[in-house]
């Protein structure tokens, strides 16, 4: 066994965002996502098949729902987002690293 951070490895060219599986099973899965200016395209919605539990844990976003207001996430933010709940990534900080912890279970 041996221990990481989740801080490290952060690539210094962040053209697209990074997602990195961290763990999981058929049930669960825990990834690292890595964004820098990066958002949803503008038409559609994330419709997703689990639910989705999501932290920042470094920097700042926007999350949409369809609906609804925009929710601001900064430092230690964190929600639950029901199967099926419509979203989207509206905003993230362009000039430095959001890195969010996501279990979709």
């Amino acid at each position: 066994m041996k221990s990481q951070n989740i801080f490290t490895g952060i690539p210094q060219n962040l053209d697209q965002e990074l997602f990195e599986f961290l763990a999981g099973n058929d049930k669960v899965v825990i990834e690292k996502i890595i964004s820098k200016g990066q958002k949803s395209p503008e038409s559609g919605w994330y419709d997703q098949e689990k639910n989705e539990w999501v932290i920042v844990l470094r920097g700042k976003a926007i999350l949409s729902f369809e609906d609804e207001t925009p929710i601001h996430l900064n430092e230690g933010d964190f929600i639950n987002i029901p199967a099926h709940k419509k979203h989207k990534v509206s905003w993230t900080d362009p000039d430095n690293e959001t890195i969010w912890l996501a279990v979709h279970y």
